[in-house]
C-alpha cells in the first residue's frame, strides 16, 4: 500500500483555490452568461451571491483559472509556480479593480466591485504565501517502501 506523502502549502493552496474558482465560474453562469463587451458590460451584469460581479467573461476567467489550479495540485513544482502565478495575476486584478472603481468594468470586459476587488486580493495574498511557504524542492521522504 502507497502512503500519500503531505501536500504542500501551494499544492493545498491550488486545490482549494482552484475548487473555489471553478464553483464561482459555473455559478456565475447562472447569473450572468453575457460576453458583451464595452459599456454593455456597466450595464450586463448581475452579482453571484449578492457580492461578486460578473459577466460571461469573468466566468470564464474564473471557471479557467480554477481548472488549472486543479489540474496542477497534484504536482508539487506545478502548484508552486501556479501559486505564485495565480497570486501575482489576482493582486495585479484587485488593483485594477480598485483603480476603475466599484460598479466599473477591466478593460471593459470584467466588471468589478468591491467584493471582486476583496476575492482577488486574498486570492493574491494567499497564492503567493502559499508560494513562499513551500521550498522550491520537495522535502526528502521517509516513506518506507513494501514489495
Amino acid at each position: 500500500m502507497r502512503e500519500e506523502l503531505p501536500k504542500s502549502s501551494a499544492q493545498r493552496y491550488a486545490r482549494v483555490a482552484g475548487w473555489l474558482l471553478v464553483a464561482l465560474g459555473i455559478a456565475g453562469f447562472f447569473y450572468n452568461s453575457s460576453f458583451a463587451t464595452g459599456h454593455e458590460t456597466l450595464t450586463n451584469r448581475d452579482a453571484v451571491f449578492g457580492a461578486f460581479d460578473v459577466n460571461g467573461w469573468h466566468n470564464l476567467l474564473h471557471l479557467l483559472a480554477g481548472l488549472i489550479g486543479v489540474r496542477v495540485a497534484r504536482s508539487y513544482a506545478g502548484s508552486r509556480a501556479y501559486a505564485y502565478a495565480a497570486g501575482l495575476f489576482f493582486l495585479l486584478l484587485a488593483l485594477l479593480g480598485a483603480l476603475y472603481g466599484d460598479g466599473d468594468s477591466i478593460f471593459k470586459l470584467f466588471p468589478v466591485n468591491t467584493g471582486d476587488d476583496v476575492l482577488h486580493l486574498v486570492l493574491g495574498l494567499a497564492g503567493l504565501l502559499a508560494a513562499t511557504l513551500t521550498s522550491p524542492t520537495p522535502a526528502p521522504s521517509h516513506v518506507a517502501r513494501t514489495g
